[in-house]
């Protein structure tokens, strides 16, 4: 943990940023978030990259998140700034990516006056993010940092809104890394329940047409080698969606491709005709189930999945 060192609220929140590891943040500037551009000048391990249009930012974030598999970070000014990101932001959730926006605000004396280019950015996004700040002041800034990149990387990853009035970034606070999280209302599932885990290995065992179904979930948990020996210890095809290209090789003999609307005909029909579909990672989406009476209606289910709210 670095000493107390007094700083204004901008370097702060490039000082956190730094300390949870992010290396590149995308962004556009304007006029409210010139302090923390300003601040940018003396990062040593923060690379901006400048974006044509805020959505790029918000894509790019998603982009680099999914080739990384580390936090994606954009940053854009109030008002059409902030809800340029929406879209990017709509699609890391849905896609469970994790991300952190920052957006930035009009003086917190300002919000609710219908100032220049004030909109409420966390009202807009609320139904697409996993959880968003109004930060109040400076000294809340590395606290808000450190909780906003545990919340967006644990559990189903996502985005997270951390909105900042110009006043805070321009607000003083004795500085120090935020090393502890406090979220008692914050408990993501980390652990299988045993008992399930056998049941499925039994129904595994005995099976005599299983499928495996991969979605993104396969990829998001690095699963892939794992995935890999199961298939193959069991001689199960595998099926996937189009979030988990990449988690099975494509040229494997137990490989069916893409299951669904858009998907190959063997897969289809594999999963069709199956006894026991074995569901890594995916949200039975509507793409790939089509009628939901008609999909795999043979087959028992087991499905794994990181976000409790999806089974069943």
């Amino acid at each position: 943990m670095t000493a107390d060192k007094k700083m204004k609220g901008s370097q702060a929140l490039v000082a956190a940023l730094e300390h949870e590891g992010c290396e590149v943040i995308f962004g556009y500037p304007g006029g409210v978030a010139i302090p923390f551009y300003d601040a940018l000048y003396d990062a040593k391990n923060l690379r901006h990259v400048l974006v044509r249009l805020e959505q790029g930012a918000a894509h790019a974030a998603d982009g680099y998140a999914r080739a990384t598999g580390k936090v994606g970070d954009c940053t854009a000014t109030s008002g059409p700034g902030a809800t340029n990101l929406v879209t990017g932001i709509a699609t890391a959730y849905l896609d469970s990516t994790p991300l952190v926006a920052i957006t930035w605000q009009v003086r917190s004396d300002l919000i609710g006056t219908d100032a220049f280019q004030e909109a409420d950015i966390t009202g807009i996004t609320l139904p697409i993010v996993k959880h968003s700040y109004l930060v109040k002041s400076a000294a809340e800034l590395p606290r808000v940092v450190h909780e906003a990149f545990h919340i967006a990387s644990t559990g189903r990853p996502g985005p997270v809104v951390i909105d900042i009035p110009v006043d805070v970034a321009l607000g003083e606070l004795a500085y120090h890394d935020a090393d502890t999280i406090d979220l008692p209302g914050y408990r993501p599932t980390f652990k299988g329940h045993i008992k399930q885990i056998r049941a499925a290995a039994k129904a595994i065992n005995e099976a005599q047409r299983p499928v495996l179904y991969l979605g993104g979930g396969a990829i998001a948990s690095s699963a892939a080698p794992e995935i890999l020996r199961l298939a193959e210890l069991r001689r199960l095809p595998v099926a996937t969606t189009l979030m988990a290209l990449g988690a099975f090789p494509e040229t494997h003999e137990l490989s069916m491709g893409m299951l669904g609307m858009h998907g190959t005909v063997t897969a289809n029909y594999a999963v069709h005709e199956c006894d026991l579909l074995i569901n890594l990672g995916a949200r039975f989406d509507d793409r790939v189930t089509g009628k939901l009476k008609a999909f795999a209606p043979h087959a028992t289910v087991i499905h794994a999945d990181e976000d409790p709210a999806e089974i069943g």
